[in-house]
């Protein structure tokens, strides 16, 4: 019954734990000879050679148990709590030695995934807020690495405090390494697979005077696309009634003049609503233009901002926009790189060996990006007036391309340009006045 209960168990332990069953049955009979035959043979020899060794040790057992030299053999239960406990130990030692930790940030709750360097798992945790906190305190100086979302900026300054070092991510690089299912624990996990890759292009912390200017950008942002709104619905509405407007802000004063016309043909109450409109929008545009000078103040304190604004096209708005969403130029190797970082080149399909391009692949920061065409396109309308300079870049794009594609085009021009001022802390000059 002994040798039969020990080969059931025999048969439910991996390989590398029959040499340490092998050792605990025979009650240190193993010599270490034996040790090194065991561990040269295959799993089928050593099955058969710790079967010998359990007999073996059943006539010691039975020989203990009747003159007490020995003690018994363990059970199934013993053995499989052996080999768990010596897991649970090997853990617990290897906790201190994690490298890197992976956070999945929400609200309230964290789920963290902590690894050693070459990727193996060290734990598991789901802490609160407070309990988060706590727990990143105690921990020694590490890699923290997170999804650059809502709030990641804010943790990584403060791991920055705690000694750690954060690096975010894009979420859109790490969705590759999620395996199977999405949950909390699974996008931890893919961070610190994510971030352990050596090519990975992580994403600058911001500071807290950049973030300020974020959100004074988005709010603007916010107020000139509620303003337009309801330009929009204000023209609609008079439209129901036969009077038209172009679109456009600067012909807000045309369907002011429909509204307070009494011998427009107006209910009454659309006259009433149209009134209503037209002070949301008047009281959008005040506090539009208090945010507007704002940041004329702001982009006149910065050197950056200001060298930014002598290329034509750069406004006080782009330059600050540059400022806060662009990462530090040195970052990227040339002016190219950071043109494509914006989204301005054209997206490639390329294979086999054969280039195909299509329209550009809008794919980095789109506040910079649309900045930049605008401005562009504002350079290409004033030259399409005034006349660009002869023999330029410009005269000959615009002589044979259509505008849209010379704003683009000029656009990405710009980007290399702003890169090369910001690395070399000069002021933009006109490659027309400049002499060869």
């Amino acid at each position: 019954m002994v040798v039969k209960s020990h080969k059931r168990v025999l048969r439910q332990v991996p390989d590398r734990a029959i040499l340490r069953l092998a050792r605990i049955v025979s009650g240190g009979v193993v010599l270490a000879a034996l040790v090194a035959v065991l561990s040269g043979m295959g799993r089928a020899d050593q099955r058969a050679t710790a079967g010998k060794l359990i007999r073996g040790s059943s006539l010691i057992w039975l020989m203990g148990s009747r003159w007490g030299g020995c003690q018994p053999s363990p059970t199934a239960s013993q053995c499989a709590k052996f080999v768990v406990l010596n897991a649970t130990k090997w853990k617990e030692a290897s906790v201190g030695k994690v490298t890197i930790i992976g956070i999945d940030l929400a609200k309230n709750v964290f789920q963290l995934h902590g690894a050693a360097a070459d990727g193996t798992v060290l734990f598991r945790k789901k802490l609160s807020r407070l309990q988060f906190c706590r727990f990143m305190e105690g921990q020694p100086a590490c890699v923290v690495a997170m999804e650059a979302c809502a709030g990641s900026h804010y943790w990584a300054r403060e791991m920055v405090q705690l000694g750690h070092q954060p690096k975010l991510i894009a979420p859109r690089y790490v969705k590759a390494f999620i395996k199977r299912q999405k949950n909390d624990a699974a996008d931890a996990e893919a961070i610190v697979e994510a971030a352990q890759r050596p090519t990975m292009r992580f994403v600058e912390m911001k500071t807290e005077e950049q973030q300020s200017r974020s959100i004074m950008f988005r709010t603007r942002e916010q107020l000139v696309n509620h303003r337009t709104e309801l330009a929009n619905a204000l023209r609609a509405h008079l439209y129901e009634f036969g009077h038209i407007a172009p679109q456009g802000i600067r012909y807000l004063s045309r369907l002011e003049r429909f509204v307070e016309d009494e011998n427009a043909n107006l209910p009454d109450l659309v006259r009433e609503i149209c009134r209503d409109l037209l002070d949301q929008i008047y009281q959008l545009t005040g506090r539009i233009d208090a945010l507007k000078k704002k940041i004329d103040a702001l982009s006149r304190e910065a050197e950056a901002s200001r060298r930014l604004q002598t290329m034509p096209g750069v406004g006080p708005i782009a330059a600050l926009a540059i400022e806060t969403f662009a990462p530090p130029m040195e970052t990227f190797k040339c002016g190219r790189d950071f043109a494509a970082w914006l989204g301005l080149v054209p997206l490639q399909k390329s294979t086999g060996g054969k280039q195909r391009l299509g329209k550009t692949s809008k794919m980095g920061q789109r506040d910079i990006r649309r900045l930049l065409i605008i401005g562009a396109m504002a350079v290409v309308r004033w030259a399409s007036r005034k006349g660009a300079p002869e023999s330029s870049w410009l005269a000959r794009m615009m002589a044979k391309k259509p505008r849209m594609l010379v704003a683009i085009a000029l656009a990405n021009k710009m980007a290399r340009g702003i890169w090369a001022m910001l690395t070399k802390e000069e002021d933009y000059r006109n490659p027309a006045t400049v002499p060869a």
